[in-house]
């Protein structure tokens, strides 16, 4: 399927202020970039870098005083396979590939391992592989108010299962911290999702399976807000402060983004299948 995605962002400064943006859809198999077109207004010198490990894609500008304006365009197309769930299993610590134990730790805003006792009380009993991170992603649903303004940029996982009430942020954290206390590797996605109402940046995760072409990571979203084959993914990371749209180093307002994705006619399916993600 193909998508059209854009983000308008923007900021007035007092004094030059450096900007790192990371809005640019991601290229990998599975998600690939037909057309795309990034302006910045005032033109300004700018570097650009994609992160070897993670394949995330920075901009970096220097905004002198006055306005500045970010606008972000492109046409993406998925190919993702689904599969069925109850053939997604899964992987036992000593055969995870090394590659993605960082994603089993915990970090700063998934902290694991002050859930376990919780994670495992709650969740052990439910069938292992894909079926126990839907059961974490349902119980987040069903006992996690969405309530925009319940968090901010310090709010944890565990912070999470104790108010009970945040934003997709939040939900993405807790499903991560959750199923990293029970040995699945699992990572934040921050991402352009189709059918979101209102549109805006959204957050998902991903937690690493094995399915019946072997092991890779599988698309989750407890807020139940978007259409897991309509996620064109940003940026992936341990959590959100690896994968930021914007850190600025300076004092700044700015105005709410403007975010779309627009996708082919007709209702998103509601799928009953694993969506899978292309990617190593």
């Amino acid at each position: 399927m193909e998508f059209s995605v854009s983000a308008k962002l923007g900021y007035r400064v007092q004094q030059p202020v450096p900007f790192v943006f990371n809005v640019q859809a991601r290229r990998f198999a599975g998600q690939e970039i037909v057309s795309e077109a990034l302006h910045i207004d005032p033109p300004l010198p700018l570097q650009d870098w994609t992160m070897p490990e993670s394949g995330n894609r920075y901009v970096r500008v220097t905004a002198p005083p006055g306005g500045l304006q970010v606008s972000y365009q492109a046409r993406v197309r998925l190919d993702h396979p689904t599969e069925d769930p109850g053939a997604v299993h899964e992987v036992p610590a000593g055969e995870l590939p090394l590659s993605v134990l960082t994603h089993l730790y915990p970090s700063r805003y998934c902290q694991a391992d002050r859930l376990q006792r919780f994670a495992h009380r709650t969740f052990d009993a439910a069938p292992p592989g894909y079926q126990r991170v839907a059961t974490i992603c349902n119980w987040i649903h069903d006992n996690v108010d969405y309530v925009s303004g319940a968090s901010d940029e310090l709010t944890s996982a565990y912070d999470t299962i104790v108010q009970r009430a945040g934003v997709c942020r939040d939900f993405a954290h807790l499903g991560i911290a959750l199923c990293r206390a029970l040995g699945i590797p699992a990572r934040y996605v921050s991402a352009y999702a189709w059918r979101l109402e209102p549109p805006d940046f959204h957050a998902v995760f991903e937690a690493f399976l094995r399915g019946p072409s072997g092991p890779g990571w599988y698309v989750f979203d407890p807020t139940r807000m978007a259409a897991p084959e309509g996620i064109v993914r940003i940026g992936i990371g341990r959590d959100a402060a690896e994968v930021a749209f914007c850190t600025q180093f300076g004092a700044m307002e700015f105005d709410k983004p403007e975010v779309s994705i627009t996708g082919p006619d007709g209702a998103a399916s509601a799928t009953t299948r694993a969506v899978r993600v292309q990617d190593a």
